[in-house]
């Protein structure tokens, strides 16, 4: 039975690198890989998860404005081509009907998003991502595996630094 059908659990076995960085350990596997070492037997395990939350600008009347245009613009140029396709008349029609919508839907847009904004500016006045990072990250093998792993490991260019386990 896949872990998919049983429910999430921490695959088991032996330790083979320790990573600081998840592109390093995905590097790492690649190269397993490539030496015929079989994908399903690869996890990589995140430890020490933290949840990072990057300022990416501060958020102004300004930048929501531009963003309900944007937005609106979509949905104004969907709606002109399908009320404008629907219709009988020439390709100018058509032209204008998809031109009409993007200049409505953003201003529709920007209403909306300037109203919204303002209901809820306290809330908060920046844009952010969040992310969650771990602090290692391991490769892990079954144990009947580990030496097949070894081989593989072996076999491929060597890899960026890592922190060997016993």
């Amino acid at each position: 039975m896949s872990p998919k059908q049983n429910g999430a659990s921490i695959p088991e076995g032996q330790t083979l690198a320790t990573f600081a960085d998840y592109k390093l350990a995905v590097s790492y596997v690649e190269s397993m890989i490539e030496n015929d070492f079989p994908a399903r037997l690869v996890s990589i395990i995140g430890t020490d998860l933290k949840s990072v939350e990057s300022i990416k600008g501060k958020l102004g009347y300004g930048r929501v404005s531009l963003s309900g245009a944007l937005t609106g613009s979509w949905l104004g140029m969907f709606f002109g081509l399908v009320f404008g396709a629907t219709g009988t008349g020439t390709e100018a029609l058509l032209l204008t009907n998809v031109a009409a919508g993007v200049v409505i839907g953003a201003g529709i847009g920007m209403l909306l998003n300037v109203i919204r904004f303002s209901l809820t500016k306290n809330r908060r006045g920046f844009i952010s991502g969040q992310m969650v990072v771990a602090k290692k990250y391991e490769v892990v093998v079954p144990k009947e595996q580990l030496q097949l792993a070894k081989k593989a490991v072996a076999a491929a260019k060597p890899a960026k630094t890592a922190k060997k386990s016993s």
